[in-house]
């Protein structure tokens, strides 16, 4: 039987690469001065976006997985959802360090008052959790607890799209793509959930 392309170690590592080509684009331009007329907007915007991204795509995985061929997809999710959480944290980054220049009174203000950066700060602060305990070790520690856990990642992905087009003055269409691709991944969830709850009942009701 021929191997699934997706098990080699080698996809796993060109993934990873691959992965870090948006960090490596926005460090070219920012070499290069080329980070439009409001560099600060741009750097700000586009780490968030690839949050979103890497958070859409770990998500998607689980869902994916189910078509033929594509259930080695399960050895990437951890790793799609570490780079969530790497890129967020770049963006939370730029914010202190680019826009507030490390004025903590400012800081505190923004998360007390102003919706739009409470709302990044909460969705940030529920994946944090979820990174720590990414390992195998934590894994076996928390057992079915671990699974639990990990569900904070629906709500951080929901906190984070509000996050997202709270940025925005409007809504149009373009700003709710990252939002509509994640209530589409919610509905998959919810359905397979559904089926697998169906599924259960029409054994047990078999065994009869």
């Amino acid at each position: 039987m021929q191997k699934n392309p997706l098990t080699n170690i080698w996809m796993r590592r060109f993934v990873f690469l691959l992965c870090l080509m948006p960090l490596v684009w926005l460090a070219w331009r920012w070499y290069n001065h080329d980070m439009t007329a409001n560099p600060r907007e741009f750097g700000a915007r586009y780490t968030g976006r690839w949050t979103m991204r890497m958070l859409l795509i770990s998500l998607a995985i689980t869902p994916a997985r189910r078509i033929p061929g594509l259930n080695p997809l399960i050895g990437y999710r951890r790793m799609m959802g570490l780079y969530a959480f790497f890129y967020g944290v770049l963006h939370f980054l730029h914010y202190v360090v680019i826009d507030l220049q490390f004025d903590w009174s400012v800081l505190q203000e923004d998360l007390t008052f102003r919706r739009f950066f409470i709302a990044g700060a909460i969705a940030l602060s529920l994946m944090v959790p979820l990174a720590v305990t990414s390992t195998n070790g934590w894994i076996r520690r928390l057992g079915k607890n671990w699974a639990r856990l990990h569900k904070l990642v629906y709500v951080s992905l929901i906190v984070a799209c509000v996050h997202y087009i709270w940025q925005w003055k409007g809504i149009s269409i373009p700003v709710l793509y990252y939002p509509g691709y994640a209530l589409l991944l919610l509905l998959a969830r919810v359905m397979m959930a559904a089926n697998k709850r169906w599924q259960a009942q029409r054994r047990a009701t078999a065994k009869v």
